[in-house]
């Protein structure tokens, strides 16, 4: 019945040649295969040669008139990947203008008045948390990680569960990270952070840096947990992909490299440290942000809050007059945890218990639409002949 259907299918459609194909596509023959391999052109054998094919005209005029009509797919692809247009919608953070925005908020604003948990509320459009409660006896980052893997193996899919549901099951898979970050303990997160690493004096600081680091639209890693909302796996798997993605040192890694920077000039002094950097060949860390030409506003809102030692200073401006580039995030990390001498892991710890809001309220979004993020690649290699 069905070869029936697909003969009498066959003789209505209007078949072309290669030739004509390939001149109405103005592609190589590699491609037209290519087209048909994907589904995007039906062939069938030359009823007159069967050892040539036929294609359908209707699908080749289809593809000739959107490349008429647009730039081709691999190169609006490939510009959007790198820093490009917006891949998908989202309504949760957007930079504009040289301003961080959460949903309709100046962050900088925030910055100033807001905790964590509040942003927490505004990002998951719930009510204000409270995680007050247990936490790893001996926190960081090696027993989150553990945690977390534990829990994507045994916690339930997102697939078929309410958003309600879905919000409160956020709520309780970021009280145990953020516990296994701090520690056990009571009040603010910022508060937590300050009592274990006894610097009582760094809480204001380290409420702004929670607040300004906790969404940054599709960045690496908040791309990393989205790919995993849309599969239906556990929220905790998504926060596993945004974590293992931060990890990486053009990510939150960059603060191993500003650390040892700032190691060089404290000891060498700020111009010759930068002139050494330089001379290897390598861009300098933490100085530039491709989506803030004119500075990053996170970074300048954390600066106004702190005194920076001498030779941070003199590292700041020796590298923004070398480089022509003003000191980023990373930078403002480096320069917090050496005023208040935080531990080394300081500015990691800090980047995944704030950004970890950002990749669940991104996964509850990513959740919605029900859709799986599936895009393809520009095939590079040979084909069959």
């Amino acid at each position: 019945m069905t070869s029936i259907l697909m003969n009498k299918i066959n003789v209505k459609m209007k078949w072309i040649d290669a030739e004509e194909a390939l001149a109405r596509l103005g592609t190589k023959r590699q491609t037209l295969y290519a087209n048909v391999s994907r589904g995007r052109i039906r062939a069938r054998p030359d009823p007159s040669d069967t050892r040539k094919s036929q294609y359908a005209d209707a699908d080749v005029e289809r593809l000739a008139a959107r490349r008429r009509g647009r730039p081709a797919v691999r190169s609006v692809a490939a510009d959007t990947i790198r820093w490009g247009e917006p891949v998908l919608n989202s309504s949760i953070s957007t930079i504009a203008d040289g301003r961080l925005v959460y949903r309709g908020h100046d962050v900088a604003e925030l910055a100033a008045t807001a905790e964590l948990e509040d942003v927490c509320a505004l990002l998951w459009q719930t009510d204000r948390p409270v995680f007050d409660g247990t936490g790893a006896d001996e926190p960081g980052m090696p027993v989150a990680l553990l945690m977390l893997a534990r829990r994507a193996l045994a916690d339930p899919p997102t697939l078929g569960r309410s958003m309600p549901t879905l919000r409160r099951a956020v709520e309780r898979v970021y009280a145990d990270f953020a516990g296994h970050l701090t520690g056990p303990g009571e009040g603010a997160l910022a508060a937590r952070l300050a009592t274990r690493w006894r610097r009582p004096q760094a809480e204001p600081v380290l409420r702004a840096a929670l607040v300004l680091l906790a969404d940054h639209e599709l960045n690496a890693s908040t791309f990393a947990a989205r790919v995993t909302a849309s599969t239906g796996a556990p929220l905790s798997a998504c926060l596993l992909s945004g974590v293992c993605t931060l990890s990486g040192p053009l990510h939150g890694g960059v603060a191993t490299a500003i650390a040892t920077l700032a190691d060089s000039a404290a000891e060498r002094g700020a111009e010759a440290a930068v002139r050494q950097w330089l001379a290897q060949g390598q861009a300098l860390p933490a100085f530039g942000h491709t989506l803030y030409p004119n500075g990053d506003i996170r970074a300048e809102v954390l600066l106004s809050l702190l005194e920076l030692p001498p030779y941070l200073a003199d590292l700041k401006q020796a590298a923004e007059e070398m480089t022509g580039e003003r000191a980023n995030v990373d930078f403002a990390l480096c320069a917090l945890t050496h005023r208040f001498g935080l531990p080394e892991e300081a500015p990691l710890l800090i980047f995944a218990l704030a950004r970890s809001v950002g990749w669940l309220a991104h996964a509850l979004e990513q959740i919605e639409t029900g859709e799986l993020i599936r895009p393809r690649a520009r095939y590079a290699g040979q084909l069959p002949n």
